[in-house]
């Protein structure tokens, strides 16, 4: 039984750096950002401008922490592993904070360093998202979000998570053009599209793997 906490509590720190980590090297790749994290990323570009300190892992704090208290309001209850949520997303963020402090120090002036960048944060996500769902301790509450609601109001997941992706994406969209000039697509490029088309599929994929062991 302790070897099997053990390995949970491995995979729950192993799986926040890995997404953390992708996040921010989408981030240095400039090619877009995902759709899970773009709300949170246009909010850092924007605020940033004018507040120095503001990060992209503080922008994390508010989206996420916002979401899940839109998830205590459409589940009409309050759960400590809700609450327990907020110390992930906490987590998370300062981790992001530090791997973006990292990933700063990498060139990214080269066309051929940049598409190894998004293709490394890309891949990696998958397994980050995969090793938090093989544990017990709260998830990010991207994931949190789509999996209560769909069990309480009985919705396929799946549809349920299609639907909240093309949400988040509508959001970025709003949010690039509010604060950066209409039709002026900030953090949203063709790397968007890419990781809402493979980022499933990667994670499905190591899902099984681990799975198995």
């Amino acid at each position: 039984m302790k070897k099997v906490v053990c390995y949970r509590e491995v995979a729950y720190l192993l799986g926040i750096f890995l997404v953390a980590f992708s996040a921010a090297l989408l981030s240095r790749a400039d090619f877009g950002v995902s759709m899970i994290v773009a709300p949170a990323y246009l909010l850092y570009l924007k605020v940033s401008e004018s507040v120095s300190w503001f990060t992209f892992g503080i922008a994390e704090y508010i989206v996420q922490g916002s979401l899940i208290i839109l998830m205590m309001i459409v589940m009409r209850k309050i759960r400590f592993s809700y609450l327990l949520a907020f110390v992930t997303t906490f987590f998370y963020g300062s981790v992001l904070d530090l791997c973006m402090k990292l990933v700063s120090y990498i060139p990214a002036d080269n066309l051929g360093i940049r598409i190894f960048l998004f293709a490394f944060g890309l891949i990696i996500c998958g397994p980050g998202v995969a090793l938090m769902f093989n544990t017990y301790l709260p998830q990010e509450a991207y994931d949190m979000f789509v999996v209560r609601v769909s069990e309480r109001y009985d919705l396929n997941r799946s549809k349920f998570k299609i639907g909240y992706d093309i949400t988040s994406t509508l959001v970025s969209v709003i949010f690039s053009f509010a604060f950066f000039g209409m039709w002026n697509f900030v953090g949203i490029n063709i790397g968007t599209a890419i990781s809402a088309l493979l980022n499933g599929l990667i994670i499905g994929l190591f899902s099984k793997l681990f799975d198995k062991t």
